[in-house]
């Protein structure tokens, strides 16, 4: 796939691995819709990226509310014609011992994290299908491949996602739609600041592993290489990472004892 003068539609758009996809994305001359909560950030992205009202289009979108996304694609075809790639980036992340958190968090997080996210999908799906052609992306994380502590909800929205889109592959092979799972691991976001706790409070503190994380520009670069290679999964993190992801796989007793005890903020 080559992204110039392709319709892309990023969500989580205004910040993070979100932001830096727009940039990358503009840079390869894709035509961009952005979208997330926050409309001044949005406009603001989308000039930092040099994009005009005639190559992007900027729809704010709360993943929570995912009963009527139907209406802006809609926007979206009505002005591009179709979404060529769909990358849906945004979530929320967690920090709090599962037996302190409140199950309003749980909720929130698959909301967001799941809900809203294939709810998007569902909606961009049928036009893609009756091009047969698209390609769908999802911004997961390692700890969607691996349980961690104080991750217990994201994690499982994680893992729940990994489930629905294995299974959306092999359903629309033969429509040529490729999809595509993301699994970063610590990048240097505002992740963890947003990130909530047991009461659903955000955090307000940067993890040490997160701001010593890649960052979110790499984060990009390599997750728009693997979409143009049809990748059916990438693995885009630092060394410590990857290797819990071996251990987890290969050793999983061995796995199962390390990470009662690791450093996971």
């Amino acid at each position: 796939m080559d992204l110039k003068n392709k319709t892309v539609w990023i969500t989580g758009a205004s910040s993070g691995i979100g932001r830096a996809l727009v940039l990358e994305c503009a840079r390869r001359g894709a035509k961009v819709v952005l979208s997330a909560r926050n409309l001044a950030d949005l406009k603001s992205v989308q000039a930092e990226a040099g994009l005009t009202t005639a190559d992007s289009l900027v729809i704010p979108l709360d993943l929570k509310k995912y009963s009527a996304f139907g209406k802006e694609v809609q926007k979206v075809l009505k002005k591009f014609g179709a979404v060529d790639l769909l990358i849906n980036n945004g979530g929320i992340s967690q920090r709090a011992l599962a037996h302190e958190t409140h199950l309003g968090v749980y909720e929130e997080l698959m909301s967001v994290n799941y809900f809203g996210n294939i709810a998007l999908t569902l909606a961009v799906l049928p036009s893609m299908r009756a091009r047969a052609s698209g390609a769908i992306a999802v911004i997961s994380s390692v700890a969607g491949k691996l349980g961690t502590p104080l991750r217990s909800g994201y994690s499982a929205s994680k893992f729940a996602l990994d489930g629905f889109y294995e299974a959306l592959r092999a359903e629309n092979y033969r429509e040529n739609i490729q999809v595509t799972m993301v699994f970063p691991g610590f990048v240097n976001t505002r992740v963890s600041l947003n990130a909530r706790t047991a009461d659903g409070k955000k955090q307000g503190v940067m993890d040490g592993a997160q701001a010593k994380g890649i960052s979110a520009a790499e984060c990009a670069r390599q997750t728009v290489n693997a979409i143009i290679r049809r990748k059916n999964d990438v693995y885009i993190s630092g060394a410590r990472e990857k290797f819990a992801v071996f251990m987890h796989r290969f050793f999983p007793g061995l796995f199962a004892k390390i990470i009662r005890n690791a450093k996971v903020t």
